[in-house]
């Protein structure tokens, strides 16, 4: 049976691989983000997908989202929070103050990895499923051991224990509720253009298996946390990692 699959920043990198391995399925997806041409690009390439353009950091922009996901498409079947970022692409801090600089930095990661998932998640949580539900949540493995982006790690970290309060609250209708943290991931947008091949290399020898992630990689775990096979799984963390940070 087809399932209405809404996922935030499907228009690349994980979020789009992710919308293709729910396409496979014959699932309606629905894409959700604020580069209106980007996605609709990428709902061309599966069949009978939506795109919605929205920013997410914006209440009413992500209330009229909700409106017309439920208006045109009812129950959502599997929510996945996949919009984020470390703030690379936002317009940088306009000041000289170094205070000022971090308090914008970290008020851009904070609006774009959890404000963004939590606003859309609130929005829709009355409207998943029941029973059989599920949301999902991107992490970072930065978020487990942090990173040079202090920010970025620490805002995805902020999101673990609002899923795992969000799990109580749904798992008496049958919603489960998880979190997915990818380690490094080749063919996204996230690290930028020109990633110096010493960097690349050192990212890859962290890894138990000696290689990079991939966006399929990700995509195939949250599919699976999205399938009946995993219903008796909420309130996990999952890493996606190559074993380059272990399990705990």
């Amino acid at each position: 049976m087809s399932r209405t699959v809404v996922v935030s920043g499907g228009g690349t990198g994980i979020g789009f691989a992710a919308a293709r391995t729910f396409a496979r399925d014959g699932d309606q997806l629905v894409l959700i983000g604020r580069r209106a041409d980007v996605l609709e690009r990428a709902a061309a390439e599966l069949p009978g997908a939506v795109a919605c353009p929205a920013d997410l950091t914006d209440p009413q922009q992500v209330a009229r989202a909700a409106h017309f996901v439920c208006e045109e498409f009812g129950a959502v079947d599997v929510l996945v929070n996949n919009a984020g970022g470390s703030g690379r692409l936002e317009p940088p801090a306009e000041t000289d103050d170094p205070l000022a600089a971090t308090a914008h930095d970290w008020t851009v990661n904070f609006r774009l990895n959890v404000l963004t998932a939590v606003l859309l998640t609130e929005a829709l949580r009355d409207h998943v499923a029941s029973p059989g539900g599920r949301v999902l949540f991107l992490s970072s493995i930065a978020a487990l051991r942090g990173s040079g982006r202090h920010a970025y790690g620490s805002a995805k970290a902020g999101l673990h224990p609002y899923a795992f309060a969000l799990a109580a609250d749904l798992g008496p209708r049958g919603i489960t509720v998880n979190l997915v943290a990818p380690g490094y991931i080749e063919e996204t947008g996230f690290f930028g253009d020109g990633m110096p091949e010493e960097r690349r290399q050192a990212r890859i020898d962290e890894t138990l298996n000696h290689r990079p992630g991939h966006p399929g990689d990700v995509a195939e775990t949250l599919h699976w946390l999205a399938s009946p096979a995993a219903d008796h799984i909420t309130a996990q963390l999952i890493q996606v990692n190559g074993g380059a940070e272990r399990g705990r």
